[in-house]
């Protein structure tokens, strides 16, 4: 009973104790002041956070910070000048006073989130005696963080509790994420926007072949991944890409240093926070490490400290994307009038009990400082955290001057004066939209995000030796695609202060007439340039793929444009035209000159005793077969088409049918020179004739039922040859054209069979063996036409068809009519019947 009666007592006396107590040590605010509404503020006034290693044993003593940062100082002491203009404003809250905690992150999340638990549960030991620890935030909405990371720790943390998180510098895309960070806003633009703009710098400067460095965090991570997205849609390689913290041992700074010096590549993009970037610029130093084309990020391009001694001529004429600068009215003097002791390394008062180390003069002049504290020329990073206070006091003045019809809320209420919670904030928050005093118009989308523009600034030298950041180009993301990213008239200074444009290619351009193809094994834009094929064009410089030029048209020798083909076809004005036409026109005189002959010695016997009509005839049918080889020559035309393979046809069988019908009168008359024999009867002039006739009519037949399905016609041959156009005839019915050749040579070689059965008539009546030295010659000339036509390119194909005419024709003409002629002309002597009529022994052939 004693024991339970202690127990019970025991749990009296500790149910009478705060329900919540703070554990550790209270986290106090290192600027602060009281106000009706608090609003916090967290930056890093220090860059390192010193670590110590704990020993497990005893409570950690607290963390300590190294390395001033000037800008965070100033972009505090902005929010102090923000919030003394709107106390002192009848604009804007009247009657409503602002305070704010202000925490030292010193750029560590654990220690962001924990300044950010400090401004919503307050640091006052045992203020809370009820039962639940219940209490409305300390601020209604806080500013900060500079960084990415601590602030993801900060909205994540607080963003389930509904106060309001307004960042003037972390970029991460990933704080867009409105289900992650419901809270969540900023007055600087989306790293998305950033990475896309870098990409397009890259490219306008044709630069394909880059190395990439970045922060090993969120900001670097998440910002590079974007940019080498848009960078690879735009063409660009990236050689290398190497992460770090500024917390990496140096032997990590030594191998990325390593890897720039062996790199081909001369332009670096560097999506770097501000303090890996101050510890890679020392090592670049050290190693002299210079001539680099150097593309910021806007966490350092603007950054006054790099740009100024040895850190110029490492980083000379590097050009990035930052925010647009402001002009803040009266920052100057209240950075003047704030931290004496800090810009002058001197002490007002003794701390600790001890002796004034440095104590302050009095006679220092703070009008004469100038330093990146001091130094009002570059506001970005100030003017958005002026525009977040700004924003902040803004929804406040819309909440306490809330109508009900313009309530945000579902029931159309405003809420209570005298107890106003962090999520009514938010909710004006979302919809607050104003104009600064330099007519900025401020504003947020349903992510969080400002507008995203951006100016283009390069470091340059002003007559004074001092680095400028001179504006030379913008990027508004609000444009249409194409039209975001403009360049000003302002001239570049680049690496080594030239004024000529670095190249960082892996291989040089291909020009017009060639294609890239990737080299096996490296990136896209490795590649060896290759001519196009020949039919092929490439008219721009690093063509992909060669373009086929159109049916009708060729590559030119340079193989960057198409030009018409050479139209091809035998005409009259070239040389072998012309030769075979001299031939024609030769073989058709010779042919009348022959016709002149006989029919001058038309009444001597052996013109009589060879048939004199027939003779005529063939005369006739050799003259026009010479003719005809003249409609092959020429550009092909419906009619001429037409009429050379039909005049052809029918004048070769018509003189082929003449010579047939010699050498069956030849047959009949040795038959009739037996006794008794009358055979001559059956074959005399008038079945000649007809003989002739119906011969001829059947290829005139042919021809007639070609020319009514399907006739030739002109055709322009693209496929024999790739570079030129061949005009040709085109036979529309390949069956009528073989029966027309076959029909001939049917007739040809019959003829030959009689006249080689006659050839052993006597020596003085030897027609027959000169029709079948005819019909050799004719037969011969014909069948090796055939390969000859199959084989023959182009124009050469008709010539060779002309050729084989002429030759066949010639041959039947001199074989035929050459002894004649020479017994008629030069041996009048045997041209007698008695000769004619003599029998002497044949010869054999």
């Amino acid at each position: 009973m004693v024991f339970l009666k202690v127990v019970l007592l025991a749990l009296l006396t500790r149910a009478q104790e705060p329900v919540c107590r703070l554990q550790g040590r209270p986290e106090l605010p290192l600027f602060s002041k009281d106000g009706s509404i608090i609003i916090g503020g967290i930056f890093s006034f220090h860059n390192n956070v010193i670590l110590s290693t704990q020993t497990f044993t005893a409570i950690p003593e607290p963390l300590k910070c190294e390395r001033l940062n000037f800008r965070e100082f100033q972009a505090s002491t902005t929010m102090l000048l923000a919030i003394e203009e709107i106390n002192n404003s009848t604009d804007i809250l009247p009657g409503v006073s602002l305070g704010y905690k202000i925490y030292d992150a010193c750029g560590s999340i654990p220690l962001a989130i924990r300044a950010a638990m400090a401004l919503m549960n307050g640091q006052e030991e045992g203020t809370l005696s009820d039962k639940s620890c219940i209490k409305p935030s300390t601020a209604l909405a806080i500013v900060g963080h500079a960084s990415s990371s601590p602030t993801i720790g900060i909205a994540a943390t607080i963003g389930g509790f509904h106060i309001p998180v307004i960042s003037h510098f972390a970029t991460c895309a990933c704080l867009s994420n409105k289900n992650a960070f419901p809270t969540f806003f900023r007055t600087i633009p989306s790293d998305y926007y950033q990475s896309r703009a870098l990409a397009q710098l890259v490219k306008h400067f044709e630069w394909t072949w880059i190395g990439t460095i970045r922060s090993d965090n969120d900001y670097g991570n998440s910002g590079m991944a974007t940019f080498v997205q848009a960078a690879r849609q735009e063409g660009v390689c990236i050689e290398y890409s190497e992460a770090f913290l500024r917390t990496d041992p140096r032997e990590v700074l030594l191998r990325i240093i390593d890897v720039i010096k062996k790199s081909t590549s001369k332009v670096i993009v560097a999506f770097l926070a501000k303090g890996e970037m101050t510890v890679l610029l020392e090592e670049l130093l050290l190693q002299n490490v210079t001539g680099m084309q150097w593309i910021g990020s806007e966490s350092w391009i603007t950054a006054s400290n790099f740009a100024t001694g040895e850190g110029y001529n490492v980083l000379c004429g590097a050009i990035g994307f930052t925010i647009n600068n402001a002009l803040i009215t009266g920052l100057k003097e209240f950075l003047l009038n704030e931290f004496w002791e800090t810009v002058f390394s001197c002490t007002l008062t003794t701390r600790d009990k001890t002796e004034n180390i440095n104590p302050c003069t009095g006679s220092e002049n703070l009008r004469d400082v100038n330093n990146q504290f001091t130094d009002v020329s570059e506001l970005r990073v100030s003017n958005n955290v002026y525009k977040a206070v700004y924003a902040i006091a803004n929804s406040l003045h819309n909440l306490f001057t809330c109508k009900n019809e313009q309530s945000p809320f579902p029931d159309k209420t405003c809420p209570n004066l005298m107890k106003i919670e962090p999520w009514q904030v938010l909710h004006y928050m979302k919809t607050v939209n104003f104009t600064t005093k330099t007519g900025e118009n401020v504003f947020f989308d349903d992510k969080g995000d400002p507008a995203a523009r951006y100016e283009l600034v390069n470091w340059q030298l002003n007559k004074n030796g001092q680095t400028e950041f001179v504006t030379v180009g913008f990027y508004d993301a609000s444009l249409p695609a194409g039209q975001r990213f403009t360049m000003n008239n302002i001239s570049i200074v680049w690496t080594d202060d030239t004024d000529k444009t670095p190249k960082s290619v892996c291989s040089e351009s291909c020009p017009p007439g060639t294609r890239k193809a990737v080299q096996k094994g490296k990136p896209v834009c490795c590649f060896d340039c290759i001519p196009c094929a020949e039919g092929e064009i490439s008219n721009q410089t690093d063509c992909n793929d060669c373009l086929k030029c159109p049916v009708e048209y060729w590559s030119n020798e340079q193989r960057d444009g198409c030009i018409l083909k050479d139209i091809e076809f035998l005409s009259f004005g070239e040389i072998m035209g012309i030769v075979l036409v001299i031939c024609s026109l030769v073989g058709t005189c010779v042919t009348i000159a022959i016709a002149v002959v006989f029919f001058c010695y038309r009444e001597t016997p052996i013109v009589k005793a060879n048939n004199s009509e027939l003779s005529f005839l063939l005369l006739f049918s050799l003259a026009l077969c010479f003719l005809c080889s003249l409609t092959f020559i020429g550009q092909p035309s419906e009619w001429s088409c037409m009429l050379r393979h039909t005049a052809f046809g029918i004048t070769f069988v018509l003189c082929i049918s003449c010579v047939l019908g010699k050498t069956i009168v030849v047959l009949m008359a040795f038959r009739a020179t037996l006794p008794g024999d009358n055979i001559m009867k059956w074959f005399g002039p008038i079945q000649q004739r007809l003989s002739v006739f119906a011969f001829t009519f059947i290829q005139g037949l042919i021809c007639t039922l070609w020319l009514a399905i399907s006739p030739p016609f002109p055709n322009k041959n693209i496929k024999s040859h790739k570079d030129r156009i061949i005009l040709e005839c085109d036979l529309g019915s390949a069956a009528a054209f073989y029966a027309v050749l076959g029909y001939i040579g049917f007739l040809a070689a019959m003829c030959f069979v009689l006249a080689f059965l006659a050839r052993k008539l006597p020596d003085n009546f030897n027609e027959a063996k000169y029709i079948t030295f005819s019909m050799l010659i004719f037969c011969a000339v014909w069948i090796t036409f055939i390969p000859a036509y199959i084989s023959s390119p182009g124009k050469y194909t008709v010539a060779v068809e002309i050729f084989a005419i002429l030759a066949s024709s010639f041959g039947l003409l001199f074989c035929i009519f050459g002894p004649k002629c020479y017994v008629i002309l030069l041996k009048p002597e045997k041209n007698t019947k008695k000769h004619l009529m003599g029998k002497i022994q044949s010869k054999s052939l």
